[in-house]
């Protein structure tokens, strides 16, 4: 009972996601980068309060910001523990509903990492952000940008969560380093299979191949988990004495291709523990 009225109020809160304090945000008033424009759900801020901590969470093929940020799902359980939500929009699908990546195309329609980069910097003074506490996280298609910047630009984002994605296309051989990385699997998902797929010029990377990449990017000394956890609906097996500063977490669900219920607490949880606040 207690829980359900914290969601209650959190949702009455954040009843036009954005605050009036930060002007954008809201479905109905994007925040806008030159590169292109974002959503936000925050909790109430005062002056004098400390810097937030923020999910950044990628939308899947056909989603949106603005979606994102209206899935109680994900914005009451994050705003409910004191974390913004950040959902910037894809590209427009040529002749098709919603949004996409630019992810695999050659050349890139668009630079996603320098359109992130420029979207967090305009929300840290907007949205009154802890800039060393971002957690990127994303679906699907957004997933396979967040494997990207992991790989790429491990040292960008305090810790890295994709949810129901892979490497898209050729999977690099090597990464820039290592990394904090959370991946989370559904065991019956036919979208992006565990095992990967090819069909005509498009590859989907299998996850188990991807792990072992991530073992060795991190130094994980055993190709083995060392540590195993069951909590909930979630099924956890984490990489034990691997490079300083690193962390690789897999974990299952029962379900298919979706953002599992009870994923937010679940990831901040971890989030929590291998990027802890300074205070």
């Amino acid at each position: 009972m207690a829980r359900s009225w914290l969601v209650a109020v959190v949702a009455v809160l954040m009843a036009g996601p954005c605050l009036a304090e930060e002007a954008c945000g809201s479905a109905a008033l994007p925040c806008t980068v030159p590169e292109g424009a974002y959503f936000a759900a925050a909790p109430p801020w005062r002056a004098g309060d400390a810097p937030r901590p923020a999910v950044l969470f990628l939308h899947g093929a056909g989603g949106s910001g603005a979606a994102a940020v209206g899935d109680p799902n994900l914005s009451a359980p994050i705003a409910g523990r004191g974390y913004v939500l950040l959902a910037p929009t894809g590209l427009a699908r040529p002749g098709r509903d919603g949004f996409y990546w630019s992810l695999g195309s050659r050349p890139p329609v668009r630079d996603e990492a320098a359109f992130l980069a420029a979207m967090v910097e305009d929300a840290v003074p907007r949205f009154h952000l802890d800039r060393s506490r971002v957690f990127v996280t994303g679906f699907s298609m957004g997933a396979g940008v967040v494997w990207q910047l992991a790989c790429h630009d491990p040292d960008s984002y305090a810790a890295y969560g994709p949810i129901a994605g892979g490497f898209w296309r050729n999977k690099p051989t090597g990464c820039a380093g290592p990394v904090k990385l959370l991946l989370t699997h559904g065991w019956r998902d036919d979208a992006v299979p565990l095992e990967g797929w090819e069909e005509d010029q498009a590859v989907q990377g299998g996850i188990f191949d991807g792990i072992q990449l991530w073992r060795r990017v991190n130094g994980c000394p055993d190709p083995h988990a060392g540590s195993f956890a069951a909590v909930a609906q979630f099924w956890q097996r984490a990489w034990t004495g691997c490079a300083p500063g690193s962390a690789l977490t897999f974990v299952l669900h029962p379900g298919g291709h979706e953002v599992p219920a009870g994923w937010a607490d679940m990831a901040l949880d971890w989030f929590e523990a291998v990027v802890p606040p300074s205070h």
